[in-house]
């Protein structure tokens, strides 16, 4: 199929804020969506931002501090939005012509990200202009054909979503099952039922200051695990090892640093961002992973410190950052052997369901790609 230029089949648009209309202001995220604005108003005058309508474009064309993509977006969550007067907003001349979303569908492709990047100009800054938006060239084929193409690539992602939210239903469960066991401590007793409603027996911790099972105890972090450092990664190959650091999965290598279940902690940066991981794996040194001193005991530490606020500490000095001998002092609840032990249990339950959802989206994504990519060579 012969490729055309997209500048004949849009056109840019310049719509003002002139009746300072009350519309939720967006900006456009190098992931191609668009996001609340964290600009700050006071005192701006918003009679100039950009009116967008819903199945209209905008783009940043600076492209000098964005990465590798160019932020651009399409408008589908509200009929009408404000955007920056920096952005350049546009739409498509005639829909029966050209599909919104196949149009989209061609700005995700990593192909167009690099094109855009290498006909950036400008000496400082570097810029992708409206000139170079429109000598943009695509394969257009008919409006039939980039509607089944669009209900095709959109089938993925919404089961992509819908994952998404099973997971995150999963993640409330066990956050949930984790606030009943040992904040009520509501975990079943030997009848099954409720321990603390059923008249279990309670003392009081003078540590804590509050009352908790009879046989649990109080001691530190480091009574149950071992904290220890990642290491640099820089020297390993590309492999299938994820490589984790405070953000996440980084990129994946050719070595193991430990091969076992671990909570790994972020020493820099994120320090929210708290992991749970069953495979083997490597962590940078800016991460913390995690050796159990006792059995069935790392979904209960990854529970326990998934709810604590780390992001307020500032340990380090330029960036929030954590310390080994912050994490081995501090002082943590120890359930007995049997709670640890059905909890365990119940909650590699969810885990596993959700390394199953998660294992099915990493396919779909691929799917997703591998969609984006035959864009390139349609045919008549």
């Amino acid at each position: 199929m012969s490729y055309k230029k997209l500048g004949e089949y849009i056109e840019v648009i310049d719509d003002r804020n002139r009746d300072l209309l009350d519309l939720p202001l967006l900006g456009v995220s190098v992931q191609k969506v668009f996001i609340p604005s964290i600009a700050n108003t006071v005192g701006t005058d918003m009679s100039k931002y950009k009116i967008l309508s819903k199945n209209q474009f905008t783009y940043i064309p600076d492209t000098s501090r964005r990465g590798d993509k160019i932020g651009v977006a399409l408008l589908k969550n509200h009929e009408k939005a404000l955007v920056s007067q920096a952005y350049t907003t546009f739409k498509i001349i005639d829909e029966e012509k050209l599909n919104p979303d196949y149009l989209m569908m061609w700005f995700s492709r990593p192909e167009f990200d690099r094109y855009a990047r290498y006909h950036s100009i400008g000496s400082v800054r570097e810029v992708f202009d409206w000139t170079d938006m429109c000598e943009v060239e695509l394969p257009i084929p008919s409006i039939e054909k980039q509607r089944e193409i669009v209900a095709q690539y959109e089938a993925v992602a919404n089961k992509i979503k819908v994952n998404e939210a099973i997971c995150e239903k999963l993640e409330a469960t066990a956050q949930a099952l984790y606030k009943h066991w040992f904040v009520d401590f509501e975990f079943p007793n030997e009848e099954g039922q409720p321990y603390k409603s059923s008249g279990g027996a309670m003392v009081f911790n003078e540590e804590l200051e509050k009352e908790i099972p009879e046989d649990w105890e109080v001691g530190l972090l480091s009574d149950l695990i071992t904290v220890k450092y990642g290491k640099d990664y820089k020297h390993l190959n590309v492999g299938k090892i994820p490589l984790y650091g405070s953000g996440g999965i980084m990129s994946y290598v050719d070595s193991v640093l430990y091969d076992k279940p671990s909570v790994l902690i972020p020493r820099k940066g994120s320090l929210n961002n708290i992991l749970y991981v069953k495979s083997p794996f490597w962590s940078v040194d800016t991460m913390f992973y995690s050796i159990p001193k006792i059995e069935n005991v790392l979904i209960y530490i990854f529970n326990v410190l998934s709810r604590m606020d780390f992001n307020s500490l500032n340990v380090g000095s330029a960036v929030p950052s954590m310390t080994t001998e912050y994490l081995n002092s501090m002082q943590i609840l120890i359930p007995n052997e049997k709670t640890l032990k059905s909890f365990e249990s119940e909650l590699n339950k969810i885990e596993e369901y959700k390394i199953s959802i998660n294992k099915q989206n990493q396919k779909l994504t691929q799917l997703q790609s591998l969609l984006l990519s035959r864009l390139a060579r349609l045919e008549e």
